[in-house]
């Protein structure tokens, strides 16, 4: 009887073997194959010039849906706007050899010789948004020349001789040795040297500091009572000027311009409330996407660190009352389930 039973047991398990479907291999169109094992186990790290602000989590929400999607990780070191921790958070991540390193540099010196020493370790270096003078292998971000161009020529309209206004403008600009300035003032210059009736009356910098920006802002208009306009160059400082604006009640009077990553909180509800008259965004959706973007293009492709490099310049989107709607901008919630 036992035999008997032996006997049927191994004849099932026989019979279930043969009718389990055979695992084939994965479909391969030829690339897919390539594409997954390129990525899968690798290796990104990430020094942003800060966590906890709309930029970087929204880049870092992209990126770590990407990650887990396909396999690798990405990992941070945060320096919290301190660049000799920024230059320690590099240092760091170059000892451990990661296969791609992302920055974010504050200031476009800081980083000039680590960009070098990464990629001599062989290391892809990425640059987001801010940019050291020394070129990696790829760029990922904002044109601040044109940036700072459509700012300009956004005042000019609406302050210039064909406005019939007197022409009247401060800048409340931001920390002088970042791409953000030292890029959009050469924009700045050259729009306005078009432009004689422009009168700036006023460049200080708040140093991306709202609290400052809203001191700042509150002294110039007091001392320039007829002002026509202000540059702002960054929301996360220009919330402090707006608001310097509106308790001189001059919302009427000032045309406010700004830029950022366009974020719904800090440029379309100032776009729709009236803080903002002009808000030109680098939309951080689309960064992240980029920045995705570079990174499997490096993955893929291997190329000796600094051999081939490229950009990827984010379109700038002009958001204004005029052409605002429910997708002008974005919400953190919004990356975290979707974005990248």
């Amino acid at each position: 009887m036992r035999r008997l039973l032996t006997t049927a047991f191994a004849a099932t398990i026989t019979l279930a073997a043969s009718l389990s479907p055979v695992m084939a291999d994965p479909y391969d169109d030829g690339q897919s194959k390539a594409y997954y094992e390129a990525l899968k186990g690798k290796r990104v790290a990430f020094v942003p010039l800060s966590m906890g602000f709309d930029l970087t989590e929204g880049w870092n929400a992209g990126m770590q849906n990407q990650a887990e999607a396909l396999g690798y990780t990405v990992d941070i070191r945060d320096p919290n706007w301190n660049v000799e921790a920024g230059v320690q958070a590099v240092n760091g991540f170059i000892a451990d050899k990661p296969d791609v390193l992302i920055l974010h540099p504050l200031d476009q010196q800081a980083y000039n010789r680590l960009v070098p020493k990464a990629m001599k370790a062989g290391i892809n270096v990425i640059q987001v948004n801010l940019k050291s003078i020394t070129n990696g292998d790829a760029y990922v971000g904002a044109d601040w020349y044109d940036l700072g161009r459509q700012q300009a020529e956004a005042i000019v309209k609406a302050c210039g001789k064909d406005s019939g206004k007197n022409g009247k403008i401060a800048i409340v600009t931001g920390q002088a040795a970042t791409p953000t300035i030292v890029i959009g003032n050469m924009a700045f210059e050259d729009v306005f040297a078009q432009h004689p009736e422009i009168q700036i009356v006023a460049k200080q910098s708040a140093d991306f500091d709202p609290a400052k920006a809203k001191a700042i802002t509150s002294t110039i208009l007091k001392q320039n009572p007829d002002l026509c306009g202000i540059l702002g160059v960054w929301d996360g400082q220009d919330t402090g000027t707006a608001a310097a604006i509106r308790e001189a009640n001059m919302q009427d009077q000032i045309y406010f311009v700004s830029s950022g990553g366009g974020t719904r909180d800090a440029a379309c509800k100032n776009v729709e409330n009236g803080s903002f008259d002009v808000y030109i965004s680098y939309d951080v959706p689309g960064q992240a996407r980029d920045l995705n973007a570079a990174v499997k293009i490096l993955l893929e492709t291997k190329p000796v660190p600094g051999s081939a490099p490229f950009a990827l310049y984010t379109p700038l989107k002009v958001i204004t009352k005029d052409n605002l709607t429910a997708t002008s901008c974005w919400t953190l919630d919004e990356m975290k389930a979707s974005g990248g």
